[in-house]
């Protein structure tokens, strides 16, 4: 599974609109429920968002969502900091990921 982590930080008055677009995608995905990806997003107190995407061919499963299509559509504006992506490998995992087929509360 290839996994990549995504930052970036959210301009204040932006916050609860991403926050509702990322619960949106997670919607799409309990219909959906795509077998070939997990996908972790964290919400830190300054403001920034942490995604964590792993996927076994291609991202698709989650690029593909209408929802996730709109989340991406004004990302750019929303933003406070640029978007860093950066290719990431599990060096240990303590139950975050054994779970990954149960359902999370947004």
């Amino acid at each position: 599974m290839t996994y990549n982590l995504i930052r970036y930080g959210v301009k204040d008055a932006s916050i609860a609109e991403n926050r509702a677009l990322v619960a949106k995608v997670f919607e799409a995905l309990d219909e959906t429920q795509p077998q070939t990806l997990r996908y972790l997003v964290l919400e830190l107190e300054n403001g920034e968002f942490v995604h964590i995407v792993g996927y076994d061919k291609d991202s698709s499963a989650l690029t593909e969502l209408d929802a996730f299509k709109a989340f991406g559509a004004d990302h750019a504006a929303r933003r406070s900091t640029p978007l860093v992506r950066s290719p990431a490998k599990i060096v240990g995992d303590y139950r975050m990921l054994a779970g990954a087929d149960e359902a999370v509360p947004a």
